[in-house]
């Protein structure tokens, strides 16, 4: 019974000697080939035979023609992939400049919009001063001219007080209608924070 080491050194002896067989069998047919070819001048000898012993055949020609342009083709798309990641570089740098310059009108124009709410709130809340500070009866007759929703808006951001007053100057219609339009926005919020 031989070892596991004897067992792999046959194997690599016959590994080995295979390998040479196979050598000795290819040398063989390639001098065969080239002697093949020699021209018989019926002298027995050969002309010189260094160049011949070995010549390229067309089938081994036309395989290194096509590794060659293979080569040249994979090289030629190499470079157009380079271009191509270059392009898309390109176009990266300046997607991420416009996505910069966006975020920065976005907040030029958030900030603009706070300042153009902020006086929209100044104005409103000037207007119901104003509103707040006329007899009643005067302050009555604009609101009954105002749109409902209009009118309501103001009503709903005065005191109770001079509200009240404004109320009883209005034609009962106006007064019911601006009285539903406050109600029903109070109603919606109240259900809302119940859900």
């Amino acid at each position: 019974m031989m070892s596991g080491g004897a067992v792999a050194a046959l194997k690599r002896v016959s590994l080995t000697l295979l390998i040479g067989v196979l050598a000795m069998s290819f040398v063989t047919r390639i001098v065969s080939a080239g002697l093949a070819v020699l021209p018989d001048d019926g002298s027995g000898e050969h002309a010189d035979t260094q160049g011949l012993l070995c010549p390229p055949s067309t089938e081994v020609r036309d395989l290194l023609d096509r590794l060659g342009e293979r080569g040249a083709d994979i090289d030629a798309r190499e470079a157009a992939v380079a271009l191509r990641e270059q392009d898309v570089a390109v176009a990266l740098d300046e997607v991420m400049a416009m996505l910069d310059d966006l975020s920065t009108a976005e907040a030029r124009l958030a900030a603009r919009m706070q300042q153009s709410s902020e006086a929209s709130a100044e104005d409103v809340a000037r207007l119901v001063s104003v509103y707040e500070g006329m007899k009643p009866k005067d302050a009555a007759i604009l609101f009954e001219a105002m749109a409902p929703d209009f009118a309501a808006g103001f009503l709903a951001r005065m005191r109770p007080a001079s509200a009240s007053a404004i109320f009883t100057s209005l034609a009962p219609d106006t007064a019911y209608a601006l009285s539903v339009i406050m109600a029903g926005r109070n109603a919606n919020a109240a259900t809302e924070d119940r859900e």
